[in-house]
Parts: C-alpha cells; sequence; structure tokens
C-alpha cells in the first residue's frame, strides 16, 4: 500500500507556503503475513459430503493434521492407528497433548487440485487443519506472502491436477490420431 504524505501534514506548514515547490514524501507500507490461510474443500470417503475448511500453511509441521474436536463434529470416520505416533515441539520437547492415536481419510480440493490425504488427528486449538511439509513440497506452492494469496503452478508429477492433465493430453492425442486415420 502506498500513502502519499503532504507536507503541510508532516508538522511544519511554515516551510512550505508555495504550493508550486512542495516535496512531496512518498511511504511505501509493506504489510508481510506471518500466517497464510488457504479455504480447502475435504470430502468424507464414506458419503462424499463436502466441507470447507481454513487450513493453515505451517512449514514447521512434518505432516497433515486435523483438530479432533473439529473431525468427530463434522462427522469424519476417525480410525485408529497401530502404531502412536510421538509428537514434539518444535524445541524438541514432547508435546503436552500425548501421541497421536487416529487418523483420517479424505478428498482434499484446491482450485482444480484433487489429493487423497490422510491427516492426523490431534488437538490444534482453534485450528481445523494443518498442512505440513510434506504437503507443500508435493505441490510446490506459489505463495504471495502480502496479499496472503497461493497458487499451485509448479506441482510435482505426484499431483493429482498433474496426473489429470497428462491423461487430458493422452485422450486428446489419441482423439487427434483417430481423426486422421
Amino acid at each position: 500500500m502506498y500513502s502519499v504524505l503532504h507536507p503541510e501534514k508532516l508538522g511544519n506548514k511554515s516551510k512550505f507556503t508555495n504550493t508550486t515547490k512542495r516535496v512531496r514524501d512518498v511511504q511505501c507500507t509493506l504489510r508481510l503475513l506471518r500466517e497464510v490461510w488457504m479455504r480447502v474443500g475435504l470430502e468424507k470417503l464414506e458419503s462424499y459430503e463436502g466441507i470447507v475448511v481454513k487450513a493453515l500453511l505451517d512449514s514447521g509441521a512434518t505432516g497433515l493434521f486435523m483438530d479432533t474436536t473439529f473431525a468427530r463434529e463434522k462427522g469424519f470416520k476417525i480410525e485408529k492407528l497401530k502404531n502412536p505416533l510421538l509428537v514434539r515441539n518444535v524445541d524438541g520437547t514432547v508435546n503436552a497433548g500425548g501421541a497421536i492415536m487416529h487418523q483420517v481419510e479424505c478428498n482434499m480440493f484446491f482450485k482444480g487440485h484433487i489429493k487423497r490425504a490422510r491427516m492426523d488427528v490431534c488437538n490444534l486449538g482453534k485450528t481445523e487443519v494443518i498442512l505440513g511439509m510434506l504437503w507443500l513440497a508435493a505441490h510446490n506452492l506459489e505463495i504471495d506472502w502480502e496479499k496472503g494469496e497461493v497458487e499451485m503452478t509448479h506441482c510435482l508429477p505426484i499431483c493429482g491436477k498433474r496426473k489429470q492433465e497428462k491423461k487430458r493430453k493422452e485422450v486428446k492425442k489419441v482423439e487427434r490420431d483417430e481423426c486422421y486415420q
């Protein structure tokens, strides 16, 4: 955001009596975000019911996480893990919430991209979903940190949309080849 500050608003009016000689001061204010959130669609595998959720992008998290209360309230099928996952904080200490004992499997949608996701279920407080480093790396996001906008323009081959686009190109090639036979 750019703002033009007039000299008379800077406090010393006496020096700027002639309007043709005014000097203007341009100040650039850059409002960087500390967090980036994105709205994603989650689809239950059993009922195909879709839910839109606000997900936090967190490069410090290793996986995908869903809040326990949110998962229960929205009716996701919660599966018990065979082996609990120990959770460590950034400083290496064991998380007070204890080990992760459950997971949820669902389809996740964002701007035409689809991904089958297994999310570890744990207490996230007011955050419903966290998308961690594995997901971020798989989709190689383009993030505008000033605007908080996310685009998926550099997806790796494991991305569902890239696979769909490849299939569409193959189908078009087959259709084109059939036209010329």
